[in-house]
C-alpha cells in the first residue's frame, strides 16, 4: 500500500487544486527544502497565513452562530477550536501526515506523528486552498473539517476535546487510575505505517483501535472505551 494519490488526497480535503505546486509546497517539512537544496520551498510562510487565516474564519463563524456570547467567551470557543490538538487529529484523519514530504531525520524521529507538525500541515493546506481559490473554498474547508467544534460552540458547549483527554478526565475522575496505551501491532510500507493500539484501565482493554499513526490508532482505541463507559458509567 503505497501513499494516497494527489487525486485522492483532494478527494479527503474537499478541494480540487488548479496549481497542485501550492499543495506540495503545504506539505513540504523544512528538513525536506534543505536536503532539496531549496531552502526557502517548505510550508512555513504558508503556516503563517493559515494560521491568521484559521483564526479569521473560525472567530468570523463564532459570531454569526451565537449572537449574545462576549468577547472573553468567543476568545475562549476560538482558542479550543484552533488549539494544536484539535488541528493535529484533523489532519491526521487527512493522511497529512502521511503525505508530508520530510528529511531522512525528521521522519526517522517520528515527525509524522509530531502534533505540532501535523498542526502546521492544517494550516498551510488551508493558505494553498485560500491561495490557489481564494476565501470562499478556504471557508468552506474550515467548515467542513472542524464541523464538529464549531457546532458544539454554536450550541453554547466548550469544543469537544480530543478523545484521549476525555477519556482520562472521565476515568481518572471516576477511578482515579489513568488509562494506558499500547500498540500491539503495525503493518504495511515504512512511509505507511498502519497501526493498531489497545487502551488499559487498570489491567482491562477497554478499547482497541487503528489509524495512520500512533497517535491516531490511540485516539481511535480512546473513542471506543468512552462508548464502552458510557454504558457501564451512565446505567
Amino acid at each position: 500500500m503505497g501513499k494516497p494519490t494527489i487525486a485522492a488526497l483532494e478527494v479527503a480535503l474537499g478541494y480540487r487544486f488548479k496549481d497542485r505546486q501550492l499543495l506540495g509546497r503545504a506539505l513540504t517539512h523544512r528538513s525536506h527544502s534543505h536536503e532539496q537544496n531549496a531552502p526557502l520551498d517548505h510550508y512555513e510562510r504558508m503556516e503563517f497565513l493559515g494560521d491568521a487565516l484559521l483564526g479569521f474564519v473560525v472567530a468570523d463563524e463564532l459570531l454569526k452562530r451565537d449572537a449574545e456570547a462576549d468577547e472573553g467567551t468567543l476568545s475562549r470557543r476560538r482558542q479550543q477550536i484552533v488549539r494544536a490538538e484539535t488541528l493535529a487529529e484533523v489532519s491526521g484523519l487527512l493522511g497529512l501526515g502521511v503525505v508530508a514530504h520530510l528529511g531522512r531525520g525528521e521522519d526517522q524521529s517520528g515527525g509524522r506523528e509530531k502534533v505540532s507538525l501535523l498542526a502546521d500541515l492544517f494550516e498551510s493546506v488551508l493558505a494553498a486552498i485560500y491561495l490557489d481559490g481564494g476565501i470562499r473554498p478556504a471557508r468552506a474547508f474550515v467548515r467542513r473539517h472542524l464541523r464538529g467544534q464549531l457546532r458544539a460552540s454554536s450550541e453554547g458547549e466548550d469544543a469537544p476535546s480530543d478523545a484521549k483527554t476525555r477519556l482520562q478526565e472521565r476515568v481518572q475522575g471516576r477511578l482515579q487510575v489513568t488509562p494506558r496505551y499500547r500498540i500491539v501491532s503495525k503493518s504495511g510500507l515504512a512511509h505507511a505505517l498502519q497501526f493498531t493500539a489497545e487502551v488499559l484501565i487498570g489491567q482491562v482493554v477497554y478499547g482497541c483501535g487503528e489509524g495512520g499513526s500512533r497517535k491516531a490508532a490511540e485516539q481511535s482505541a480512546a473513542k471506543q472505551a468512552l462508548q464502552k463507559l458510557a454504558g457501564e458509567f451512565d446505567a
